[in-house]
């Protein structure tokens, strides 16, 4: 198993985790319950906890991948941008999930405000992780690029030889 295997396993509980997380605490805020509540707190702690994975695997997966056909370093270099945004906001997020988590469980009077804070984090956090997901499933799936019509990412792999007739 190496990196990019690695970064493939664990890439993408941080884009799921999040938006899931979202919903749960909406869920949880809606219905005034602090048991869903504290399981969106859970389910944000652990995406920002795999935002680190995902982070730590993505330099040895670029490595493997960036001279590959159809890939190229420039993908790969917006991709990695997007995600350091993205995982700075998760691990502002997931703390702030932490710190909800714990002041709910000890009825701390900012507890609705830590939650109300979280929420508005997670928001941005989902908006943030459409570009990271997108540009990351851009790197092989070239099919879902913006420039998929392309004779150069349309044509097919022959070892940069033309076929004669």
């Amino acid at each position: 198993m190496n990196d990019a295997h690695l970064h493939l396993l664990v890439n993408h509980f941080p884009i799921i985790g999040t938006i899931i997380g979202l919903g749960i605490l909406i869920a949880g805020i809606a219905l005034k319950n602090k048991a869903v509540k504290n399981t969106a707190f859970v389910v944000l702690i652990v995406a920002a906890v795999f935002g680190f994975a995902s982070m730590s695997t993505g330099e040895g997966a670029e490595e493997l991948v960036e001279d590959m056909p159809s890939v190229g370093k420039k993908i790969i270099h917006e991709h990695e941008e997007l995600a350091e945004k993205f995982v700075l906001i998760l691990y502002v997020t997931g703390a702030f999930a932490l710190l909800s988590l714990i002041a709910t469980a000890k009825n701390h009077s900012k507890a609705k405000l830590f939650t109300w804070i979280t929420l508005l984090l997670t928001i941005v956090t989902v908006v943030l992780v459409k570009n990271v997901g997108t540009s990351g499933g851009e790197i092989r799936h070239t099919e879902i690029r913006a420039n998929a019509n392309s004779p150069e990412i349309a044509a097919p792999e022959n070892g940069g030889e033309q076929e004669e007739d």
